[in-house]
């Protein structure tokens, strides 16, 4: 196993570990060349096996069939040619979130957090599409190229990163800016000014 998939495992594991992901569900991927190796499908990220390796526009080169949710990590890279990784998730806050009405499409949370702004930043709403749906493609491409992190409607986070750890601390960070949203949802919230965000940079 090379480095890059002994790392992709073990983030798989630990963030299935975490209950970040349940079941058969997430996917995880890092860029290589002129592609990226990504979690197969219908694999548990708890016990992934061998990896995919499939091009930037979402055709499978080799290894096992990859998830089905490729062709959004294809986007993400084509949008952020920065990005060395992505993940999505179906963790539970962030899903939650994901299933509420009246939510604003351009910007979902506020900045509840300095870690919330430094890590996420922007997180846009992408509608609704069954899992698998190729047509989510071109929309998530467009959205990611002003925001590294997005949210699917009824489904859940992905973000792209320099890094799988980069990724990975996104992806966490929504997560538990989503746990917190939902806590303080009735009550009166102080989220960061548009100046203190800025402070940040």
């Amino acid at each position: 196993m090379t480095d890059l998939s002994h790392q992709i495992t073990e983030l798989g594991a630990s963030l299935f570990r975490r209950r970040l992901t349940h079941g058969r569900t997430g996917n995880l991927s890092a860029r290589t060349g002129d592609g990226f190796l990504i979690t197969s499908t219908g694999g548990s990220l708890g016990a992934a096996g061998e990896l995919a390796l499939v091009d930037l526009q979402g055709r499978h080169l080799h290894g096992p069939r990859p998830s089905k949710e490729a062709f959004l990590h294809a986007a993400l890279y084509r949008a952020r040619p920065d990005a060395g990784a992505v993940v999505h998730l179906h963790s539970t806050h962030a899903v939650a979130v994901s299933c509420h009405d009246g939510l604003d499409p351009d910007d979902v949370l506020p900045p509840l957090t300095a870690y919330y702004a430094m890590r996420v930043g922007r997180l846009p709403l992408l509608p609704y599409h069954a899992p698998g749906d190729p047509a989510l493609g071109p929309i998530a491409e467009q959205a990611a190229r002003t925001a590294h992190a997005l949210l699917l409607a009824n489904h859940g986070p992905i973000a792209a990163g320099a890094s799988l750890a980069a990724a990975a601390d996104t992806i966490e960070e929504l997560e538990e800016t989503a746990r917190l949203w939902l806590l303080l949802r009735d009550r009166p919230t102080r989220p960061l000014t548009p100046d203190q965000v800025r402070s940040l940079s």
